[in-house]
Order: C-alpha cells, then structure tokens, then sequence
C-alpha cells in the first residue's frame, strides 16, 4: 500500500517511446539473459548470497550498457494539470486536495482547505483505479503464463508497460506523472549494498534484486521467443531492465488490495491521485466502496490549508519499507530487528526439543523473530523457543509430558533457573554479537548523519541506526533481567 519518494524532484523528467534496440544487441542480450535467469534460478546459502549478488551484476552491467538509449524527456511537473483534467474529467472528486513539492518528499498532496479529522479528502471510481481488470486487456493473450496467473504484482507491472507503450492509451496522464525512477533497491549500487554490512535487510535486499533480475530475463526471453501474443509484439522491442525495474517499483511502492469487479477476490492495483499521499502513522483512513465502486479516502488527523496531507501505508518494519517502498521512517513505532533462531542438527537432544517446539505449534526447527522497541523486546514467542533451546533433558522430558506446555510462553513462567539462566546469556551474548558484526557504532552513525551523502547512503544510515537502537534497547532489556 502506498508508495515513497523518489529521487527525482517536481523537476524531474518522464520519458517519451524509447528507440528500438537493434537485432545485433538484441541477440547478444538474449545471450546474458541466459546467464542472469541460470544465476538466479540456482540456490544460494546466506554465506553465499553476496556472490552470487556480484555475478548477477556483473552480467546486470552488461546487459545494461546494451540497452542504454537516449531518451527525450519533458518535465514531469508539466503532467500535473492534464492528469488532474483526467480525473476530473472521470468523476474524481479531488477538491480537497491537490499536487504539490515538499521538500524531501518530492510531490505530496496539500489541504486546499483546512480539514477535520474523517474528513473525506479524495473519491477515486473504480474506472480510473488501474488493474489488470481495467487496464492492459492483452494480457489475456498470455494469462496462461505461471508468472502472470499466479504473482499479481508482477502482472500489473506488466500491464504498466503495455499502457505505457500502447498509442492513445487512456492512462496516459496518470503514467507521466509518476516518478521515472525510484530510491528502491533495485537502483541502488554495490557500493550502496555493501553498506548494508552486518544488518539483517541485506539479505532481503539482496533476495529481492534477485527476484526482479529473475522475472527480467524471463519475460524477456518470453517476449523475443514468442510471437503469438499481443504483449510480445507491443513489448519485443522496447522491453529492458530499467523499463522492468520502473514497472515492478511503481507497483511495489504504490500498490494497494480491491475487491474485484464480481466481489469474489481482492486484487492489486494502483490508485491515482491517491497514491500521491506519503507515509505517517496513524489510523488506516481509506476504504473501497463496494456499493458506488469507489475508493474513498478520509483524512486521518486535522490538517491546515497548504499542509501535506499524509496517509498511513499500514504496520510495516523499516527493513519493509526500505526494500519494498524505497524510504526510512525514523520514528517507527512498528519497527523490528530480524534474528533468526534454530535448533542445529548435530545437537544430540534436537529430536526432543524439535518435538517440545512442535507441541507449542512451531512448524519448523529454524525460525525467525522480530526484536521490537519498547519495553518487552522479546515476544512471547520467541521467548518460548528460547526456553526449549536451553533446557536440559529433565526439563524436556517433563514438558514434553506436561498439559500445560503453554506456560513456556508466560513470562512468570517456573523454570529451573537453570534454564532461564541461561536464555539470558545466550541472548546477551547473541545481542553483543549482532552489535558487533555491523563495521560502524550507532554514535559514529548518528554522527555520519550530519555529513554530506548521497540520498542512498542516508537512508541505508537511518536504517543501520533504527535497527542498532532496537538491539541496544534488547541489549539492555536483557542484562537488567540478568541483575534482577
């Protein structure tokens, strides 16, 4: 749901139909597709993800110096009135807002008049909202595919570069007033990545540019291959892997959940106008309605006339928001480290404690937890894994016969002290590790901060620092409850 900022200004530019790629490149791209869909399609351990991240782009670089084009641009701030024409034009009742720059967040929407909170701010109808029910209908002709019937992201990033490339399409105004490019990990560099030494949002972050490369060499495999659909001979010629990254972050950072036209299903798709809001927490405020198919969008606090009107995208980590949405949220109340935990197989009690784990509803004998702020870090969840994996056999033997193996989750708990002796050490010294492993302290961090830095290295910053508060804030948690 929602979408963030781009790096591109109200300045900022929109591209017209990019020439055709010659026969000869064609051919050879053809070849590094081969390459890139073979590095990605292979299983790649957590130790190796890095690698293989480096091989990918290796083969990424390659590929894209092969498809660079000039491109004639306009000012992507010149859209802004024919698009607000188009959804008046539709039945949109955008009054209470409209499209404006604010600094550090690109465009935004702005009151045009001072609102109350539940004020209904936007009605967007079902006919201007872009799905693969009322955009792209060549999609049919390859709805067959598994890509395309079963990950719906993917096919409305497709259906955006079918409109995009279609003459006349209607969707044009809403095209050229979205951002050409994006602060998503997919435009980030290796040397932005590797910034992300030590943190958990790398390996997502890394999972991630892989599985775009992967749909990328795919289709455009697909689309060279195959001449009996609408979508390769509109697509042959001008698909690429900056057009493809374009599509799949516009989706990911503005994409939100309808019903569909029968009410059988929910589905995605992109809301204009709507999907100019950017982020702040607070109430969820927008709902479809089903009866006048319209989204409707109400104010979630009191906003004066000239404010940025802000919208929440709903509960999401800040390693969410940086991989999927391209943005930071300093002051995330919903924020969490990722720290996996698992029993290793050549513990010589791993049957008993897989088995106590089974019996408290865990599917799997490796999982992962969220540390979160505040005062209780450590979930219930993850406290009752802990437990199993620090009892002895007594202490196995006794709750794997108990009927009440639900107390492992209770904090006040009795356990030999022992055993909550040691959860306490394994966590304090896990914690310390995970501080360590990151190259840089949270006070060099902070202090980075007021230095001069790319846009990317900023937000991967307030990444590394939101995550070392959560674990300096676990850490603590953990060795007061070792005094006590």
């Amino acid at each position: 749901m929602g979408r963030k900022k781009s790096h591109s200004s109200a300045k900022s530019k929109h591209p017209t139909q990019p020439k055709k790629i010659s026969s000869v490149k064609r051919n050879e791209i053809a070849i590094q597709c081969e390459k890139l869909f073979r590095l990605c399609s292979e299983p790649a351990y957590a130790t190796q993800s890095w690698e293989n991240y480096l091989e990918i782009t290796a083969v990424l670089e390659k590929v894209k110096r092969l498809e660079e084009m000039k491109i004639s641009t306009t000012k992507r701030s010149t859209a802004i009135e024919q698009f607000m024409k188009w959804l008046k034009d539709d039945g949109a009742n955008v009054s209470g807002a409209s499209i404006a720059e604010f600094p550090g967040y690109d465009l935004g929407l702005k009151a045009e008049r001072d609102l109350s909170c539940n004020d209904l701010v936007l009605e967007i109808p079902g006919k201007l909202i872009f799905s693969t029910e009322t955009a792209a209908p060549e999609l049919m002709t390859i709805q067959n595919d598994p890509l395309i019937q079963h990950m719906p992201q993917v096919a409305l990033a497709i259906a955006l570069l079918i409109e995009k490339h279609k003459d006349n399409s209607k969707w044009k105004p809403y095209l050229n007033i979205l951002p050409t490019t994006y602060s998503t990990v997919l435009y980030m560099t290796t040397n932005d990545m590797i910034e992300l030494k030590g943190s958990p949002t790398l390996e997502a972050a890394l999972n991630h540019c892989k599985n775009i490369t992967r749909q990328y060499s795919y289709f455009n495999q697909m689309f060279q291959s195959n001449n009996n659909n609408q979508v390769s001979e509109l697509l042959r010629d001008t698909f690429t892997y900056e057009e493809y990254c374009w599509a799949a972050s516009t989706v990911m950072t503005r994409q939100n959940i309808i019903p569909s036209k029968n009410g059988t299903q929910m589905i995605h798709a992109l809301i204009p106008m709507w999907d100019m809001c950017n982020h702040e927490e607070g109430m969820i405020t927008t709902d479809f309605n089903t009866n006048s198919d319209t989204c409707e969008c109400y104010v979630k606090r009191a906003f004066k006339a000239g404010e940025q009107i802000f919208i929440n995208y709903g509960t999401r980590t800040n390693c969410e928001f940086f991989v999927h949405s391209g943005f930071v949220y300093p002051d995330n109340e919903h924020d969490g480290f990722k720290l996996r935990l698992g029993i290793s197989k050549s513990d010589p009690l791993y049957n008993d404690r897989v088995a106590l784990l089974d019996k408290l509803g865990f599917t799997s004998a490796t999982t992962s937890f969220l540390l979160r702020n505040g005062s209780e870090p450590i979930s219930d969840q993850m406290l009752a894994f802990l437990r199993v994996f620090s009892m002895r056999k007594i202490e196995l033997d006794h709750w794997l016969e108990s009927d009440k193996v639900f107390d492992l989750k209770h904090r006040d708990c009795a356990l030999d002290t022992i055993v909550e002796e040691n959860v306490r050490k394994f966590m304090q010294t896990r914690l310390k590790l995970l501080i360590a492993n990151y190259p840089t302290t949270l006070k060099e961090d902070l202090a980075l901060l007021n230095t001069t830095i790319t846009p990317n290295r900023r937000m991967i910053l307030q990444l590394r620092i939101s995550e070392k508060k959560i674990l300096a804030g676990a850490l603590e948690y953990v060795e007061q409850w070792i005094k006590a």
